[in-house]
């Protein structure tokens, strides 16, 4: 299956461009997302047997200042592309995310929950995901959380950074979500589409996201407890560390559907920590 991927710099783009060596990825100077038909175009182009879209505008804060470039790149690009997708009837694999929610409670989100998105960011995500629903594409959406690797900027690296010149840190410990490794997201793309080439009628909505679920606090912990680092993590709520965009308190995906459609299991985040903390030769 020839596979067409949008996205090249971002985590889960490279995680997919190491395991399917063979795929075209399109960088921001092949494919501008700003340019929703240059997008369309691309894939009508290509004629990929499957299309991933693994880019997206993530700058969650600045998409408070700047919602028309994020609603063109989260909402109107993958609608595009997905509707080039239907034309040539290939399936389209979009990734989406866990701020479409609004983060109440403490259950785990179901595919089917209602959204209510707190900020910019997510609303632009969750019309992307209405828009691309109403091409009548074969597709599957997959919503995540809390992605991290050993590629690019994430939560990891940042408190890795962080540890180098402090020994203490507060760290927000009311927000709770499954840190989920790219490498996963990427394989789960690859097995997603595969899967939607022969089955057209799993086309949906599904869950992915690491386990155990745990705050950000204690994600901290365990990333410094493996490393080696001596760094105490103080908690502290959300409202103690402000910023422009509202982040979800809960942000715990329940991901039942998607294993049972395909055979995707929750991955164990500690596993993939391991494994991270190993490639950036971090490990004591």
């Amino acid at each position: 299956m020839t596979l067409l991927v949008f996205g090249q710099s971002g985590q889960v783009a490279r995680a997919l461009a190491r395991l399917a060596p063979d795929a075209t990825c399109l960088g921001r100077d092949r494919a501008d997302l700003t340019d929703p038909a240059a997008c369309a175009q691309a894939i009508l182009q290509a004629r990929p047997g499957a299309v991933i879209n693994a880019a997206a505008y993530t700058a969650v804060d600045k998409a408070e200042q700047d919602e028309q470039t994020a609603h063109l790149v989260n909402a109107l690009a993958p609608e595009a592309m997905a509707q080039a997708c239907a034309t040539l009837g290939v399936p389209f694999v979009h990734i989406s995310t866990d701020y479409v929610f609004d983060g109440a409670g403490t259950a785990a989100f179901q595919p089917f929950d209602p959204i209510a998105p707190l900020g910019a960011y997510g609303r632009t995500k969750a019309e992307g995901e209405a828009r691309l629903r109403a091409t009548g594409a074969v597709h599957a959406i997959l919503r995540t959380s809390w992605v991290f690797s050993p590629d690019g900027a994430n939560f990891v690296k940042t408190m890795l950074r962080l540890s180098e010149t402090r020994d203490r840190l507060t760290i927000v410990g009311d927000q709770t979500g499954g840190p989920t490794p790219a490498a996963a997201i990427a394989q789960a793309c690859l097995t997603i589409a595969a899967r939607l080439r022969d089955d057209p009628a799993l086309s949906g909505t599904y869950h992915f996201s690491g386990a155990p679920d745990v705050t950000w606090a204690d994600f901290a912990r365990a990333i410094f407890a493996l490393s080696g680092r001596s760094v105490e993590v103080v908690d502290i709520p959300t409202a103690d560390y402000p910023t422009p965009a509202r982040r979800p308190l809960n942000s715990r995906l329940d991901c039942t559907a998607t294993r049972a459609a395909f055979g995707l299991a929750r991955p164990d985040w500690h596993a993939a920590l391991r494994d991270t903390l190993t490639t950036l030769e971090v490990l004591p």
